[in-house]
């Protein structure tokens, strides 16, 4: 497997791979049947090069996520979330949540910045935020982001 590298080395964006048991499992949550909230939280394996699981929540507001977010370090969210709009519809739409806390190592954030894309392809969504702390993550600042979507 070639590892793509942007810069001259020292500061270099590596963009890693994701895991196929990551994949197929993201296939499945675009698909899932449940109207509660669920969450999947991925991490990086600096080793591996690879972004991989690293824990799954059913039934999760946006403030227990918040929870779980380390709060020096990176990590990709998806989340599905039960969202009512103004005029009563209910839909549940998948967010992309890159959490880079501010204070993170910067050969750690290069390499969740440079794998975000990659992973956000692979999972095939268009609601991508970030947040710069776990602080942001609230259901008015998840509605608010959503607002934008019909």
């Amino acid at each position: 497997m070639e590892k793509l590298r942007f810069g001259d080395g020292s500061d270099s964006l590596v963009v890693c791979e994701v895991d196929p048991e990551l994949k197929e499992k993201l296939k499945k949550f675009r698909f899932r049947k449940e109207t509660d909230n669920a969450a999947i939280i991925m991490k990086v394996d600096k080793d591996r090069q690879m972004v991989v699981l690293e824990e799954e929540f059913q039934n999760i507001s946006p403030e227990e996520l918040k929870m779980e977010l380390p709060e020096r370090q990176p990590r990709f969210v998806v989340y599905s979330y039960k969202y009512v709009h103004e005029d009563g519809r209910v839909s549940y739409p998948l967010c992309f949540i890159f959490s880079s806390p501010v204070g993170c190592k910067p050969e750690q954030q290069m390499m969740y910045a440079g794998s975000k894309n990659r992973l956000v392809q692979t999972a095939e969504l268009t609601k991508v935020f970030e947040i710069r702390t776990t602080d942001d993550l609230t259901e008015a600042w998840l509605q608010e982001k959503l607002s934008f979507f019909r």
